[in-house]
């Protein structure tokens, strides 16, 4: 059987600590409780299963609130019960007055932090939406924005209540504060390492403004780091050693989606071959790793910040971050990194190593791999239809390109893909 998981629980019998879980699921994400089975992975089975999955739903009907929405299944094979638990809508659900996460394995109680967090998603608010502490905001960097991208000549109160910058009540919220010339939110902290971590060149703090600000101002010194001039013939040209788009995108999404609510800066690292890029919040609630890097999915932290930079201009549509970071780095043989864990999300953007450019015979070679994909040079000659002469031609090219990767010898030689 599969190992116990955030989202797989065993348990050997029907006691109450399954309630911890319960809530833990309803919370953040849906798993299922399998009773039955030790944590080794053991069935051992449930007697009177019947009887006893009317014992597990009057446990939680009285002990988790709101009510959880959640099945029970019994497998007749081996008289286990397999429990599947929703995420709610209304969290937080609670067990003794406490509301639980998961961690790997493990049902833990959440922190203050986490459960304020909870309870504005219940309500359906997000931080941003929260009433700001100061009353007295201006928006000169926004309005200049707003004129130079959109036209709009006066940024007015008909227009920040159409940014939703104003509460319920009428005061200003965060995402107001976020945008005014001048708050207290945390804000980019940045360092130009030499050749060693022990190597500091610089550091730049670049706080108490408004976040279009914090992200003018951190693209355009990361760009500068990363730009060389070059003289070509009579023109003098700039060459960026790591895409503009790659470092926009990546500042702009390190902003959009991570957590305000705690007081610590985005860290901007820069080094002589990369720029590491991290941001506090780790993914939010409801979406995996896998999710967040493969598929284009994208849940909002801060949907109101997000829309204003979509307005502007400053990300395209939500969910493709990742993927416009990998289109600009189509050429280099090396790739941006992603770290993701439960409280940062890290960017890795290298130095791009350009492959030199393929002629038409190349690109056609290449278009024949599959992804991940080893092929043989009879498989490749199969499928383009190119003569056994020329394939060999066209592999030492590629291969002296490092566009191709050679694996073996001799007839158990094989070629990848770079």
């Amino acid at each position: 059987m599969e190992r116990e998981s955030s989202i797989l629980e065993y348990k050997e019998d029907i006691t109450n600590t399954f309630l911890k879980t319960v809530s833990a699921f309803a919370n953040y994400q849906d798993g299922k409780i399998i009773f039955g089975v030790r944590d080794d992975g053991t069935v051992k089975g449930i007697p009177q299963a019947v009887q006893k999955c009317l014992d597990i739903e009057n446990k939680i009907n009285d002990s988790i609130s709101p009510q959880p929405d959640y099945t029970l299944k019994i497998n007749e094979k081996n008289q286990t019960i397999i429990l599947t638990v929703r995420k709610g809508d209304n969290p937080p659900y609670l067990y003794k007055n406490k509301a639980y996460r998961r961690s790997d394995s493990a049902s833990l109680e959440v922190d203050r932090l986490a459960l304020t967090r909870l309870i504005l998603e219940g309500s359906h608010r997000y931080f941003e939406d929260l009433p700001a502490e100061d009353s007295s905001l201006t928006f000169s960097v926004l309005s200049r924005e707003m004129e130079k991208q959109l036209g709009v000549s006066q940024v007015d109160t008909d227009v920040l209540k159409t940014l939703g910058f104003y509460t319920a009540e009428g005061k200003f919220s965060h995402v107001a504060e976020l945008f005014s010339d001048q708050n207290t939110f945390p804000g980019v902290d940045m360092m130009v390492f030499g050749r060693s971590i022990n190597e500091i060149r610089e550091r730049i703090k670049i706080h108490g403004c408004s976040v279009l600000s914090l992200f003018h101002q951190a693209v355009e010194r990361i760009a500068r780091e990363y730009q060389v001039e070059k003289i070509d013939g009579v023109e003098r040209r700039m060459v960026e050693k790591i895409p503009g788009q790659a470092i926009r995108e990546a500042m702009a999404n390190a902003l959009v989606h991570r957590t305000w609510d705690i007081p610590t800066a985005i860290r901007v690292a820069m080094y002589p071959d990369k720029v590491e890029i991290t941001s506090p919040g780790g993914l939010p609630a409801g979406i995996s790793q896998e999710e967040y890097l493969h598929h284009q999915i994208s849940i909002l932290r801060n949907p109101k910040l997000a829309n204003v930079f979509y307005r502007l201009g400053y990300i395209e549509a939500f969910g493709t971050g990742i993927q416009r970071i990998l289109y600009a780095y189509r050429q280099s043989r090396i790739k941006p990194d992603f770290q993701v864990t439960d409280h940062i999300i890290q960017v890795t953007l290298p130095l791009v190593d350009a492959m030199p450019p393929l002629d038409q015979e190349e690109q056609r070679i290449c278009a024949v791999f599959p992804e991940n994909g080893l092929l043989s040079r009879q498989e490749i000659e199969q499928a383009t239809g190119f003569e056994k002469t020329k394939v060999i031609r066209l592999l030492n090219r590629l291969v002296g390109k490092k566009a191709v990767l050679k694996v073996g010898k001799g007839r158990g030689t094989r070629y990848q893909r770079q």
